[in-house]
């Protein structure tokens, strides 16, 4: 015999998750593009379908029971293979290739999971990726060798393109680096024309630092090799700082590093559907990752 039916509606799990990635009622509705009535009766409709609490709103605080808690992982996977089957059955056809540049860091830390998606939701798409230097990236977009590229820019550079991450940069290094007051930064860096390399040899400059670099790789796997057995310091984003490093600006009182931002490009003209939607999924990953779940206000 069958069971009773469900409570899992996919708009209102949809409304569940934007209230809990948005951190309000409020916030979740301008986003979806409801009321905040229609929010709050959606919720109260999946409460009174599981017969649970999802939500604690004692005093101005709101925070997930652990009921919601629970709800919350699965409801992120209800609508990861709900928007999966969609996309197989409203656009099976889609096919062809997509040639996307990327900086080797940025996809290694924020493309795998999104990559490995859409290739999963798309088996006739063929992916090329290639992880290169922005200023290589950007020659080669100029002579039409990708669909699509992804690359750092100054936060107040040149307009244009879509603005998908942004970049908080810090000094690290090994517990087991050895630095003299008073010595030379040593420096574990890329070959220029690097934007971490710029940015760390330009802070140090204008700060009157004086640094030697003591190893140079274009590959991020040698670098933070070079890192880890206290050859010196380098620069990375602060999210993507490994466990057995540590930031070291404050105990070798280095300069503040302003931020990059990551820029997608779309070739001029007329692109495949299916660079059209890499494009739109890769823009829509991000923007998830980058809403910060912390205090929620009703």
């Amino acid at each position: 015999m069958p069971g009773p039916p469900l409570p899992f509606d996919l708009d209102l799990l949809r409304t569940f998750v934007a209230i809990a990635d948005n951190g309000s009622f409020t916030r979740a509705a301008s986003r979806l593009g409801l009321t905040q009535s229609t929010v709050s009766l959606q919720i109260k409709r999946l409460e009174e379908g599981v017969s649970r609490r999802l939500f604690d709103r004692d005093g101005r605080e709101l925070q997930l029971t652990p009921e919601g808690e629970v709800l919350l992982t699965y409801a992120r996977q209800i609508l990861k293979l709900g928007g999966e089957a969609l996309s197989r059955i409203v656009t099976p056809e889609l096919m062809g290739l997509v040639r996307l540049g990327t900086p080797e860091d940025f996809a290694t830390t924020h493309l795998s999971e999104v990559l490995a998606c859409f290739a999963r939701t798309h088996p006739h798409v063929a992916l090329q990726v290639n992880c290169d230097f922005t200023v290589n990236l950007l020659d080669d977009f100029s002579k039409g060798k990708y669909d699509l590229i992804l690359f750092k820019r100054e936060p107040q550079g040149p307009s244009g393109g879509t603005r998908v991450w942004r970049e908080v940069l810090d000094w690290v290094a090994s517990p087991r680096l050895v630095a003299e007051a008073g010595d030379p930064i040593p420096l574990v860096l890329s070959p220029a024309p690097d934007v971490y390399r710029k940015r760390a040899l330009s802070a140090l400059d204008v700060a009157g630092r004086d640094w030697r670099i003591v190893y140079t790789s274009p590959s991020l796997a040698g670098l933070q090799a070079a890192v880890q057995a206290g050859l010196g310091v380098t620069v990375l984003p602060t999210e993507m700082i490994p466990a057995d490093m540590v930031s070291v600006s404050g105990c070798l009182q280095l300069p503040k590093l302003p931020d990059t931002e990551i820029v997608l490009y779309q070739a001029p003209g007329h692109v495949s559907p299916a660079a059209e939607l890499l494009a739109a999924t890769i823009v829509a990953a991000l923007e998830r990752r980058v809403v910060a779940p912390a205090v929620f206000v009703p």
